[in-house]
């Protein structure tokens, strides 16, 4: 007998824009903690592209890490994030982002002001919601990795809530709760068991 996951995620469609959610918003408000307690629900996760350029980065000649110089980075994570969408193009189930294409852009679109509509095809949407971590400055925490500073952040989230909504995503801000609540209410409203 299938599991109600498993029926949860034969009712969906092929459409690989029905699958894949993004979870965006500010620096620092739990993402990456919650992508890890999906992937521990069984979901298949995609780490933030930014976080992976920046080690690998660090690792090199650093040309590209966004405090050096941000349409490189920008450029990197929107080829890393097309990537990803490949790779799991096939997926079955629902498939959580640690952000993506639309992140990239509007970094993009602040470096150098080329357009999000220019960079982003229309075929390259998510899943129509997308899930927004709020300020959190009780968690927020400037790493090697995350050198912004706090109200840096803010700055960022405020773009990219008005980037999804200018185009057309249906916003919902995660409430600040801890993580397998907050995982439960991203599955609850994806209409999962």
């Amino acid at each position: 007998m299938p599991t109600a996951k498993e029926v949860w995620s034969t009712d969906m469609t092929a459409d690989i824009k029905t699958r894949h959610v993004i979870l965006s918003g500010c620096s620092g408000g739990g993402k990456s903690t919650l992508l890890a307690e999906l992937s521990a629900r069984g979901f298949e996760t995609v780490p933030e592209p930014g976080l992976r350029i920046v080690a690998q980065e660090m690792d090199g000649a650093g040309g590209a890490l966004p405090w050096v110089n941000m349409e490189a980075f920008a450029r990197r994570a929107l080829q890393l994030a097309r990537a990803d969408r490949q790779r799991v193009a096939t997926a079955k189930d629902w498939v959580f982002f640690d952000r993506g294409l639309v992140d990239a852009a509007l970094a993009l679109e602040q470096a150098c002001g080329l357009s999000v509509t220019t960079t982003l095809d229309p075929a390259e949407r998510y899943y129509d919601v997308v899930f927004l971590t709020p300020p959190w400055p009780e968690i927020y925490r400037q790493t090697e990795e995350r050198r912004h500073s706090y109200a840096q952040a803010l700055e960022e989230y405020t773009r990219l809530r008005s980037g999804y909504q200018t185009l057309g995503y249906d916003i919902v801000i995660l409430p600040k709760i801890d993580v397998v609540a907050r995982a439960d209410f991203i599955v609850a409203r994806l209409g999962g068991p």
